[in-house]
This record gives structure tokens, sequence and C-alpha cells, in this order.
């Protein structure tokens, strides 16, 4: 757990660092909807290139990466499974009952594959390059024409910033509980499911009574600084519209363009 790197923010002087974050975030979305056009190899290639392109201009170290993405790989894998014994179409290989394997669905599967490992790379991306107050502020930003309909952008964009930074701070203190559960001799690692579910128990509560105590703590002291929301406050970080942004937007939309083409001609 300690090797998750979604939430984190490593600083760096790089091109995807210095980036507006609205150009971002736009960006990982965008990239998110245009994998899911995704049907044959030479698009997930051309995707897997943009995807690594972007690591490489972000100056992260790639072990660095791989390891912080391995914890969700099983989340994949269970998706796989799934696919491989549910799937239809295509030629027959095996079958039983209600599960059967066909080229389709092997297909189908190693597609999931790597569409949802490009999917958490990019996102754990833009999370490692973008801390969460340039993330609130991007937000924010973004979401601005909807205060004309009454709309909170402002604590929107606050829970979610908040949401992200204590990412980080709960799995480190989901580990402090294991490590204690372990210390009084829980094994984690024996049993069937339902034991290993009914394992969890006792570190899910102590979790959210740690969660609720910190959202309080936390409030209390947004109250006594005086905090009043986002009415007649100024800004002191200024977002702005760089070159790079704009090559970035390039970059990204003509992927978007290729793709699209490659799906629908």
């Amino acid at each position: 757990m300690n090797k998750l790197l979604f939430g984190r923010y490593i600083p760096q002087e790089s091109f995807v660092h210095r980036m507006d974050p609205r150009a971002k975030l736009v960006l990982s979305f965008l990239y998110v909807i245009i994998i899911f056009f995704a049907n044959n190899w030479w698009i997930y290639a051309l995707m897997a290139i943009v995807a690594l392109l972007s690591i490489w201009a972000s100056k992260i170290k790639p072990k660095l990466f791989v390891e912080g993405v391995m914890p969700l790989i099983w989340i994949i894998v269970f998706t796989m499974v799934i696919q491989i014994f549910f799937g239809t179409g295509g030629q027959m290989y095996w079958h039983w009952g209600i599960f059967s394997i066909t080229s389709l669905g092997i297909l189908n599967a190693a597609y999931i594959f790597v569409r949802f490992t490009l999917i958490i790379l990019i996102s754990t991306l833009l999370t490692l390059s973008t801390s969460p107050i340039q993330l609130s502020d991007a937000i924010e930003s973004l979401l601005r024409p909807l205060t004309k309909l009454h709309f909170p952008v402002y604590e929107v964009a606050l829970m979610l910033s908040i949401a992200l930074r204590f990412v980080p701070t709960l799995m480190d203190e989901t580990e402090t509980i294991m490590n204690a559960q372990r210390a009084r001799g829980v094994d984690f690692g024996t049993g069937n499911l339902f034991t290993r579910i009914k394992k969890i128990i006792p570190i899910l509560i102590p979790l959210f009574v740690s969660a609720f105590n910190r959202a309080e703590d936390l409030a209390t002291a947004m109250e006594a600084r005086g905090y009043q929301g986002g009415n007649g406050r100024t800004k002191y970080r200024l977002l702005k519209w760089g070159i790079r942004d704009s090559i970035a937007t390039l970059v990204y939309l003509l992927m978007a363009v290729i793709v699209l083409a490659i799906r629908f001609l």
C-alpha cells in the first residue's frame, strides 16, 4: 500500500509540471474518453506512445511509476478473468456451464488490460505532477461558468482538493492500523475469502473514526482562521495558459483525430 502513488505529488522541474493545471486536467479527461473508442492494436499503440511520452516529459522515474501502479494491476486482472470466462463471440475454445473461453473474449480481455493500464498511468501522472492546490484551482476555474446557475463551484473544488490531499494520509493510516493488528497476532494472508473479509473489519472501524476526527479537526481549524468560502476571496496563484499547454493540447487533439479516423473510417 505504501507503493501506491495515486493521490501523491512529486515536485519536479519538467515540461508537465510547468503546464497549466487546467490543461492537464482537460487533456487527462480527453485521453480517458478517447481510449474507449480504441478497437485495434494500432490505436492502442498510438495511445501508449502518447502516454509514455507524457511520462517521459514529466521526468518521473519509470521504475517509481511502475511500482506505484502495480498494486492496481490486480483489479485489472480480476476484470480480465471475468471477460475471459464470460465473453462470447469468435471461436469457442472451452465451454462448461455458464463459463466459456472464446477468441473474442481473450481479445477483449487483452484490450481491457491495456486500456485500464493506460488510464491508470495517465490519471496517476496527473496527480504526481499536479499539487492538490493546483487541481482545486483548475477545477474551480473550469466550473466557474456554472456559478450563474447557482452551482457551488468553490465548495465542490475545495471538497475534491481535500479528498485528493487525504488519499495518501488515509493510506498511511491504514498501514499503521494493519501493523498494529499484526503486532497483536492478526495474519491477513491466511484463511479463506470470508475469513479475510472478517479480518478487514477491525481495520475499517478505526480508519473511519480517524477520518472523521481528521475532518472535524480540519473544520475547526478552518473556522478558527475565519474561513468564509470563496466569496470575495482573491487569488495568490494565477493560472496562465502558456506555449507548452498549446503544444500538449495540439498533440492530444491530433491523437484524438487519428483515433476517431481509424475507428470510424
